[in-house]
C-alpha cells in the first residue's frame, strides 16, 4: 500500500466519524475542524522534505492506518496498574483511549473558581470563554500533526485558573491506550489568568501492542502567571507518539518545562513558546533510546519583546540501535533587545550502532543580547572509568555510575518528591545499573 494512498484514507474515515465529534453544534469549532480537516487531506502527514521532520520519518503511521474512532467506547483499565501510575498528593484526570473517564478521576477538593473540565463537556458548557484560546497559541497549519489533531480530537481538558489562584496541589493528566490499532487524539488547553500558580503532570502510557498517540496541548500564561509543567512519557515500545505543546507567555510569567521522553517506538516531542517582555522559560528534557526507538525533540523558543530569558537543557542517553533527534532553534526579534538565551543538548551513546543527530539553531536581529548554545554527542570517558576503577570499582559498575550520573541531573530537576521517585524508577529500570541502588539515593 503506497503512502499517498494510506493519507487519502483518513479523510474518508473522518467524513464517516465527523458528527460523533464533540462540538459540530458549536459554528466556530465545525469550521475550525473543517478547514484542518482539508489542509489535512491536502497535505497529510509531515515528510522528510520538510527541514524540521527530516531526520523523523512518519510514513510508518500512514501505512498502519491508526483508527481514529470518534465514539466514546473505551478499553478495560487494569486498576493495579492505573494506581501505579497516578500521583498521590494530586488531582486527577485519566483519559482513555482519547476520551474522558469521570469514574477513573478525581477532582475533590479543587477550589470552585478553578475550570478543569473535559473538552467534550467544555465545548457544549464553555464555548464562549474556550473560543478565546482555542487554535490561538499554535496555527491548525503549523504541520499535518496539528491539523489532523484539530480534525480530529476526541477528548482533551481544560484547564482555566483565575487570577491570583495558586494551586495547592499539581493536576496530573493521564493518558491511557488499552487497545490494538488505535489513534488517540486528545487536545488540552491550559489558561492562567494574571498572577496565577500552577503544576501540571502529563503522563502517557499504554498496552503493548501498536498505537499511536497524538496530543496537542495550548498554554496562554497572562502577566506574571507561572506555570510547570512535567511530562513523563512511557509508553509501549511499539506505540508512536506525537506530543505538541505551544506557549504564549505575557510580560513577566514564567514557565518551567520538563520532559521526559523513555517510551514508544517512535516518539516525537514539540515544545514551542512565544516570550513576552520580561518573562522567563525553562526547557529541560530527558530522552532514554534502546533497542530500534526513535526519540526526536523539536523545540522553538521565540524571544519577541525586551528582556526575556530562556535556558535550555536537553540530554539523551542511547543504546543499542537507539536514534535521539535534538532541533533546538532559538529566535531573537529585531525589538527584543537585553535577551538572555541559553540551549544545551548533550548525548552519551552507549554502543556503536546508537546515533544522535543535533541542531542547534540561533537566529538573532537584536544586537543587545547574551545568546549562547553549546552541543555534545559521545560516549563515555574512558580516563573516568578507570579513575573508578582505581577507586577499587569493576567497569561495569563505574560505566553504569557514570551513565546514571549524567541522566540524573535531569531527574534531580523535578521538584514534587513522588514524580522525582517515580522517574528516578524508570531511569534505573531502562539501564543496567549494577551497584546503584534506589533506596541510597
Amino acid at each position: 500500500m503506497s503512502a499517498v494512498k494510506t493519507i487519502s484514507q483518513y479523510p474518508t474515515e473522518y467524513e464517516k466519524f465527523s458528527d460523533a465529534l464533540p462540538g459540530q453544534l458549536v459554528s466556530w469549532l465545525r469550521l475550525l475542524r473543517q478547514d484542518a480537516a482539508q489542509h489535512f487531506s491536502a497535505h497529510g502527514f509531515p515528510s522528510l522534505r520538510e527541514e524540521e521532520w527530516r531526520y523523523t520519518n512518519v510514513s510508518a503511521i500512514e501505512k498502519k492506518l491508526f483508527s481514529p474512532v470518534a465514539t466514546s467506547e473505551i478499553g478495560a483499565v487494569d486498576m493495579d496498574s492505573l494506581k501505579q501510575h497516578l500521583i498521590a498528593d494530586a488531582w486527577s484526570v485519566v483519559l482513555v483511549d482519547g476520551h474522558y473517564s469521570a469514574s477513573l478521576s478525581n477532582l475533590d477538593g479543587i477550589p470552585e473558581s478553578v475550570t478543569v473540565m473535559n473538552m467534550a463537556s467544555a465545548v457544549e458548557q464553555r464555548a464562549d470563554l474556550l473560543e478565546k484560546y482555542f487554535s490561538q497559541v499554535v496555527d491548525s497549519k503549523e504541520h499535518g500533526f496539528v491539523a489532523f489533531n484539530t480534525a480530529w480530537f476526541s477528548d482533551g481538558l481544560f484547564i482555566h485558573v483565575p487570577a491570583k489562584q495558586v494551586l495547592a496541589k499539581p493536576i496530573q493528566i493521564l493518558h491511557i491506550v488499552t487497545q490494538a490499532g488505535f489513534m488517540a487524539n486528545t487536545r488540552d488547553i491550559i489558561v492562567l489568568e494574571e498572577s496565577a500558580e500552577a503544576k501540571v503532570i502529563e503522563t502517557y502510557v499504554g498496552c503493548d501492542d501498536a498505537y499511536c498517540s497524538a496530543a496537542v496541548m495550548e498554554i496562554a500564561l497572562e502577566q506574571n502567571a507561572d506555570l510547570t509543567l512535567y511530562k513523563l512519557q512511557m509508553e509501549g515500545e511499539k506505540a508512536y507518539h506525537f506530543g505538541g505543546t505551544y506557549v504564549k507567555q505575557a510580560r513577566d510569567s514564567r514557565f518551567t518545562h520538563h520532559n521526559f521522553a523513555f517510551g514508544g517506538l517512535l516518539a516525537r516531542n514539540d515544545t514551542h513558546t512565544d516570550l513576552g517582555h520580561a518573562s522567563a522559560c525553562d526547557l529541560n528534557g530527558l530522552y532514554l533510546g534502546v533497542k530500534r526507538q526513535h526519540i526526536d525533540n523539536h523545540t522553538r523558543i521565540n524571544h519577541l519583546q525586551p528582556h526575556a530569558i530562556s535556558h535550555e537543557l536537553y540530554k539523551g542517553v542511547l543504546n543499542q540501535r537507539a536514534k535521539g533527534v535534538f532541533q533546538g532553534r532559538v529566535l531573537v526579534a529585531e525589538q527584543a533587545q537585553k535577551t538572555d538565551s541559553m540551549m544545551n543538548n548533550r548525548n552519551l551513546l552507549l554502543s556503536d550502532d546508537a546515533e544522535a543527530d543535533t541542531k542547534p539553531q540561533l537566529e538573532i536581529y537584536a544586537d543587545d543580547v547574551k545568546c549562547a548554545h553549546g552541543v555534545t554527542v559521545g560516549q563515555l570517558d574512558e580516563q573516568s572509568v578507570f579513575y573508578l576503577q582505581s577507586r577499587c570499582v569493576d567497569k561495569q559498575t563505574a560505566r553504569n555510575m557514570l551513565t546514571f550520573a549524567f541522566a540524573n541531573e535531569m531527574v534531580g530537576k523535578i521538584k514534587l518528591p513522588e514524580l522525582h521517585d517515580r522517574v528516578l524508577a524508570q531511569l534505573l529500570q531502562r539501564f543496567p545499573q549494577a551497584g546503584i541502588q534506589q533506596d541510597w539515593l
